[in-house]
């Protein structure tokens, strides 16, 4: 079978989304079931998804069955299924985790579009196909199933509803995650932004799906939520206290990470627009909402140091030198901190420079508090030290909104980033061709220098038949273990084939 996708693109920026050509692609939606000691669902639910996959939907597709070690009859019936449906794959793993399934079967597909969902198919599948058309038009880069839309309608105890709106609301407020529903087990993403998405997941089991949309909404990457209508699974075994404590330190890894910049996001930005005057216009605002959270970050801890360094120097001179010695020390730690942070310069080139003009942007913070005090003093003669205090927050608040405007717009501006990521762009360039700055394109399995190691060992997997049958896709058989890797630790032994929430 042979399937035409669209060229892909060197290791830079995303390109713009475009429509399917679907007339080229035989197979355009590859469907996985991650599946763990299912013996006695795993047919019934494949043949009902076959079933509605042939009934509506209008193009090619598969379904993968994501056998993770399975002790019972699940690889003989994953065995059976392959050889009775075409439109049917099976593939063995040696280790569990639903995150590894889902990873290593996506690694090796050819489809343009990427889904997986749950054994027990407590999701409508009603909701299959408007999942997936907004990927296949071009509109999305990502989709997912929500159950706490409010059109949604869904049946489960109240113990499971407690627990998956707690951690949303978790999700909420420690990563400003934007979408409703990260542990639905129905969500779709586009072949091209897998292929550079996927390296950059850790996990492997169930916080997988969490970090994954995260990451693709921290990079600017459009996430569409379908409504679902949703029935628990009364038989469902995954043990929830251990998986929330494993869900709980994804998000504690997650959020250091991209508080410390350590993520190459920029790899999976896509252009202002798909019009071709869209991608050239500049001045465009990137990444404001972004960076006004993290400027208010360091600017409370700075505010709670220039505050402790004030009182300490209080003890032993006027207010005005100890106002002006403790805001000089705290501005200097706060231009490094928005610098790396905030705006994403990283390096020592120009440090010096962004340094001196923080210099300035704290002499106008200086004469902004100091004028606050004098105008204190003036007015109450010898105030008391708790007045002194209000009157200095107030005035620096309105110092760290005058802060935040002169930084973005000049001293860490678009074009002094843009030059920064171009830099770090072309040194990785030439680490990777051998020092001659090329950037070509490259193949599916090499574009990703830290894609897992099992993707890289076995690009085309180990067959049982040694010749592919026409019009379907070869089935894959006892995939081998991955090897270690320590960007992919191994999963908790929970079951990958039902949702945890």
């Amino acid at each position: 079978m042979t399937t035409t996708q669209p060229a892909h693109t060197p290791l830079g920026s995303l390109p713009p989304r475009e429509h399917l050509r679907l007339g080229q692609i035989d197979t355009v939606l590859d469907v996985v079931i991650p599946v763990y000691n299912e013996e006695s669902d795993l047919e019934p639910c494949v043949r009902r998804l076959h079933d509605h996959l042939s009934r509506t939907f209008p193009y090619g597709f598969r379904i993968t069955v994501a056998d993770n070690a399975s002790t019972d009859r699940t690889p003989e019936i994953s065995a059976s299924l392959d050889e009775t449906i075409d439109e049917v794959t099976a593939v063995r793993l040696e280790e569990k985790g639903r995150g590894r399934a889902l990873r290593t079967v996506w690694s090796l597909s050819d489809a343009p579009v990427l889904a997986y969902m749950d054994v027990d198919l407590s999701t409508d599948l009603n909701a299959l196909l408007p999942l997936v058309a907004p990927l296949i038009s071009g509109h999305s880069d990502l989709a997912i199933g929500s159950r706490l839309a409010r059109s949604s309608r869904v049946v489960r105890g109240p113990k499971r509803e407690f627990i998956s709106r707690s951690y949303n609301l978790i999700l909420r407020g420690s990563l400003a995650a934007r979408f409703s529903d990260a542990q639905c087990g129905f969500k779709a993403v586009r072949g091209d932004v897998a292929e550079r998405l996927l390296p950059m997941v850790e996990d492997s089991g169930w916080f997988f799906d969490t970090e994954m949309l995260v990451l693709a909404e921290r990079a600017g990457l459009r996430i569409h939520e379908v409504p679902v209508d949703w029935v628990d699974d009364p038989d469902s075994t995954v043990h929830i206290v251990r998986t929330a404590t494993e869900d709980l330190k994804g998000v504690w890894r997650v959020g250091r990470a991209l508080a410390t910049g350590a993520l190459p996001l920029d790899r999976l930005a896509r252009p202002f627009g798909d019009d071709p005057r869209d991608r050239e216009l500049t001045g465009v605002p990137r990444g404001l909402a972004r960076q006004i959270m993290g400027f208010c970050v360091v600017g409370a801890l700075s505010t709670l140091l220039y505050l402790g360094l004030y009182s300490l120097f209080r003890l032993g001179v006027g207010p005005q030198p100890a106002n002006a010695a403790a805001l000089l020390l705290s501005a200097v730690g706060n231009t490094a901190a928005n610098r790396r942070l905030t705006f994403g310069v990283r390096g020592r080139e120009r440090a010096v420079r962004h340094q001196a003009q923080g210099l300035v942007v704290f002499g106008i913070g200086l004469a902004l508090t100091s004028g606050s005090l004098a105008a204190l003093d003036a007015a109450a003669g010898d105030p008391a030290h708790g007045t002194e205090m209000a009157v200095l927050v107030a005035a620096n608040l309105a110092a760290t909104l005058l802060r935040f405007l002169l930084f973005r717009a000049w001293v860490f501006t678009d074009r002094e980033r843009d030059r920064e990521q171009g830099r770090e762009r072309q040194r990785e360039r030439k680490g990777r061709d051998g020092g001659d700055g090329r950037d070509g394109v490259q193949d599916r399995h090499t574009a990703v220098p830290d894609r897992p190691a099992a993707v890289r060992e076995h690009p085309a997997a180990v067959r049982e038949h040694p010749a592919p049958v026409p019009g379907r896709h070869t089935p894959v058989r006892n995939l081998p273990t991955p090897t270690p890797d320590v960007q992919h630790p191994t999963a908790a032994p929970h079951h990958p084939g039902r949702s945890p929430r």
